[in-house]
């Protein structure tokens, strides 16, 4: 039992130090990337996911209120496991560069035939910016889908 316990402590923090070490985002402690799903024709609690991702920790988003394009998501978060960040942390990874140079903040139809929609947000060196992309993929350009089926990804992971 000992070693079991020693072996999964071990996975554990070479997942966290890797995760930490390998981002192109570098994550500063006050920088963060909140990440979610929203579809307006559901009904259940996984209608509306929204999570938080510091540097060294996830969180979720207890509110799940519907995002609105005319400001910034207010959310109430508690922190989940660090198992679960291990699962999650290298979202950042795939942030694309042309969304931080993104002008627009929706991006295509979000939810508008009840297929859902994404909120993103990246508060990274002093610059908070946030979007609301629509997860049907012919309405947004092709830069962005492999991000939304990661993001897709490790939503479906946090359920």
């Amino acid at each position: 039992m000992r070693r079991l316990y020693w072996t999964l402590t071990s996975v554990l923090l070479y997942l966290l130090s890797a995760c930490q070490n390998d981002l192109p985002i570098e994550l500063a402690d006050s920088d963060y990337l909140i990440f979610g799903h929203f579809y307006g024709e559901c009904g259940g609690e996984a209608c509306i996911e929204i999570f938080k991702l510091e540097q060294s920790r996830l969180l979720e988003d207890k509110n799940d209120q519907y995002p609105s394009a005319s400001g910034f998501y207010k959310g109430d978060y508690v922190a989940l496991t660090q198992t679960q960040f291990a699962s999650v942390c290298d979202l950042i990874d795939s942030f694309p560069e042309a969304l931080r140079k993104e002008t627009k903040r929706v991006i295509g139809q979000p939810d508008a035939g009840d297929w859902g929609g994404l909120y993103i947000e990246l508060t990274y060196k002093g610059s908070r910016q946030f979007w609301l992309i629509d997860q049907a993929k012919r309405n947004v350009p092709t830069e962005y889908h492999s991000f939304i089926d990661k993001v897709n990804e490790k939503i479906k992971l946090l359920q």
